[in-house]
C-alpha cells in the first residue's frame, strides 16, 4: 500500500473520532508487515485517563486479529501535526521499532519519519532479551 492511500484512510478514520472534550480528532492507518491494514481513531472519555489515542486503537485492533509486526502508520488530524504521544510511541515500539511514520494535518501538510527517530534509545522486547 502506498503512502497516499494510507494517508487517505487515516483521514477517513479521523471522521469517526469521538472528541467531545478536546475537539481534536485523530485518525490512523496501520500497515502490518504482511500487508494488512487497520484503522483507528481517538476516543475520549469524561474521566480523561480513560481516553485512548487513535494509534493505540489501531494497534489493539491489529493485535486482536493476530498481527504482531508493523511496517508503517499514517496519522491524520486538523490544526497541527499529530505526532504520536509518548505512550503511543512506546506501544508502537513493541511491534515495529523501525516502522515508517507519516503525519498529515489540514489535508495540506505531510511529514515522514521513522519510529526509531521519534523514540531514540528505546526500551523494548530486545532490552529484555526477547526476540522481536
Amino acid at each position: 500500500m502506498n503512502d497516499e492511500k494510507m494517508l487517505e484512510l487515516a483521514r477517513q478514520a479521523m471522521e469517526s473520532a469521538y472528541v467531545p472534550y478536546s475537539n481534536y480528532p485523530v485518525g490512523t492507518c496501520l500497515l502490518t508487515e504482511d500487508g494488512r491494514v487497520f484503522t483507528g481513531c481517538n476516543i475520549e472519555n469524561a474521566s480523561y485517563g480513560a481516553t485512548i489515542c487513535g494509534e493505540r486503537t489501531a494497534v489493539v485492533k491489529a493485535v486482536s486479529e493476530g498481527a504482531r509486526r508493523f511496517a508503517a502508520i499514517a496519522i491524520a488530524a486538523r490544526g497541527s501535526a499529530p505526532y504520536p504521544c509518548g505512550v503511543c510511541r512506546q506501544v508502537l515500539n513493541e511491534f515495529g521499532p523501525q516502522m515508517r511514520v507519516l503525519v498529515t494535518w489540514d489535508d495540506l501538510h505531510v511529514e515522514k519519519t521513522t519510529l526509531d527517530a521519534l523514540l531514540p534509545n528505546s526500551f523494548g522486547p530486545q532490552s529484555l532479551g526477547e526476540k522481536t
